[in-house]
């Protein structure tokens, strides 16, 4: 049973070790986390949890929901202190922990994964660089010579890795998670086209941006509708008149 604080304002709370928190809590916290952080380069020391929202994108009352579950870090009348809160989300969600990350697949995605920047600056270290195409090994991107990918073992059980990248084709998917499953990684983020079977225990995370941009695109497509309809219905109007 999920526990939660009775206290959804900005007063100070309890924090239960042994709760559980939602999952769309879960998926949240990151992006507070984020608007702390652009918070405090803005040299803002603390923010009322309707500002907090107005920067998350989300209604405050969901935010201080959201805080309740790790117990809220407020003072009423003066709101939250920005670094504290960051600390304490930042420690919840576990990029306070230097995480080691491998990618599989460098091909154009993997690549652009391999330097993307945010990766180190939240707590994830990419520590191996893995491809099976012969053509791709060792070269050096984002400064790490690409491994062929029967080194995986190897580099999981040295770097002690529980977070696996798969940036492959959807063909390959399988492979490489059944093959990180039994190297020990714990944790993938799948952004390959195809749905993955793992075994109970181990989290995967899918991001399919071709799927994302269709969202986007029927979103466009109902403003389109929309917007003849109401060219339409203007010009019914004035034929009315």
């Amino acid at each position: 049973m999920t526990a939660r604080s009775t206290n959804t304002g900005e007063g100070s709370g309890a924090q239960d070790p042994h709760r559980d928190i939602p999952e769309a809590t879960v998926a949240r916290l990151p992006v507070y986390l984020r608007a702390l952080t652009s918070l405090a380069e803005r040299n803002i020391a603390s923010c009322s949890s309707e500002e907090l929202a107005t920067a998350a994108g989300v209604n405050s009352a969901k935010l201080r929901k959201d805080l309740s579950y790790l117990g809220s870090y407020g003072t009423r009348g003066v709101g939250y202190d920005v670094d504290y809160l960051s600390y304490q989300i930042a420690r919840e969600i576990g990029v306070t922990h230097d995480w080691p990350v491998i990618i599989v697949g460098i091909g154009n995605l993997g690549q652009a994964l391999a330097n993307f920047s945010g990766f180190s600056s939240r707590g994830f270290r990419t520590v191996a660089l893995l491809d099976a195409a012969e053509q791709m090994q060792g070269r050096t991107v984002a400064g790490l010579e690409v491994r062929p990918f029967a080194d995986l073992a190897e580099i999981v059980a040295a770097e002690q890795v529980s977070i696996g990248v798969i940036s492959v084709p959807a063909t390959a998917a399988q492979d490489v998670a059944d093959a990180m499953v039994e190297a020990g990684i714990s944790s993938i983020l799948n952004f390959a086209p195809a749905v993955l079977n793992v075994p109970p225990g181990v989290d995967v995370r899918k991001v399919d941006l071709s799927i994302e941009l269709q969202i986007l695109a029927y979103h466009e497509s109902r403003k389109a509708a929309e917007a003849d309809e109401t060219v339409d219905n203007g010009s019914e109007e004035g034929i009315t008149a």
